[in-house]
């Protein structure tokens, strides 16, 4: 099969009207786990500086599947009242790469008790190339396809609110309200288009006892694109002896999601899970594969009685 047919039937599978729009931000399955990558509003929401590493494999098996790696790394500054942090994000899908690197600051503010308040915004650079010269296309004279993008700078900007207490949260995010992509708009899309787009996600969560030794946590995403079906995530995650969490998540359309993760010591945590598509897709996939690290990092660890809720 041609590669061009390949990418066209992975972009008519996932609903998507081309490849190169199918998928702009980053998805992953652990994001209650690692809110930085979804809100910057999250930034300092925890009284010591935190890191996690992911990497997920999307789509087994499919030529062209996503394929993404990120850090990031966030804490609170003066007092509290604000956070700020770092995230790298390397992101690839069929023959596009996006590479980002963004930095992130909340303000915080105390609304009442131990619940808090935060504004965020993410300001990053991306650098996007597209091996456009290894598509099969049918215009010979088409100028879209008649050099490569290598390395294209692209300025991104992104909003987020977030609010959380002890064991609730609900956040509101774009992670890009704006995108610098003239260039690539251009040859891409044509002189009216934009090619990065502003993607909606409200998402929330709260952690509920079950008894002496069980918690659980349920959370829910929803994603909004003006050109593409809303998408929403349920889960539900247990939490056994303050250690070892074990839940099961839907993604609307796309997946059934079995998640792990064991608190190894009071810093370190690691984390997987699976991604079993329940799409047209599970004829041509084995599913999808996302392993997490984290470390946590401060003295106010110390401090800390229980493991991180979110």
């Amino acid at each position: 099969m041609k590669r061009s047919i390949k990418y066209a039937l992975l972009a008519a599978m996932v609903g998507a009207p081309a490849l190169i729009h199918a998928q702009q931000e980053v998805m992953v399955s652990q994001y209650m786990f690692n809110g930085l990558f979804l809100n910057p509003a999250y930034a300092g929401s925890h009284s010591y500086y935190s890191t996690s590493m992911l990497h997920r494999a999307q789509w087994m098996n499919v030529e062209g599947a996503p394929r993404t790696s990120l850090f990031a790394v966030d804490g609170p500054v003066m007092d509290g009242k604000m956070g700020v942090g770092l995230s790298v994000v390397h992101d690839q899908i069929g023959v596009t790469r996006d590479f980002e690197v963004a930095g992130h600051y909340a303000y915080r503010m105390r609304v009442s008790g131990n619940s808090h308040l935060s504004l965020g915004l993410k300001a990053g650079l991306s650098l996007y190339s597209a091996r456009l010269n290894e598509l099969v296309y049918w215009d010979a004279n088409d100028q879209v396809f008649q050099a490569d993008l290598r390395n294209e700078p692209v300025g991104k900007f992104g909003f987020g609110i977030y609010w959380h207490d002890p064991n609730t949260y609900i956040g509101l995010s774009v992670p890009t309200i704006y995108a610098a992509d003239g260039q690539i708009s251009m040859n891409l899309d044509g002189p009216m288009g934009q090619h990065f787009t502003q993607h909606y996600y409200l998402h929330a969560g709260r952690m509920l006892p079950l008894g002496e030794f069980f918690d659980v946590k349920l959370s829910t995403m929803i994603k909004y694109q003006p050109e593409a079906p809303v998408q929403a995530d349920v889960n539900a995650n247990f939490l056994y002896k303050e250690r070892f969490w074990f839940g099961a998540g839907y993604r609307t359309g796309d997946a059934v999601v079995a998640m792990l993760e064991y608190q190894i010591t009071p810093q370190l945590r690691a984390g997987y899970a699976y991604d079993m598509s329940v799409s047209r897709l599970r004829t041509f996939t084995s599913g999808g594969h996302e392993i997490m690290l984290g470390l946590d990092l401060g003295r106010e660890l110390i401090k800390v009685k229980t493991p991180r809720y979110f």
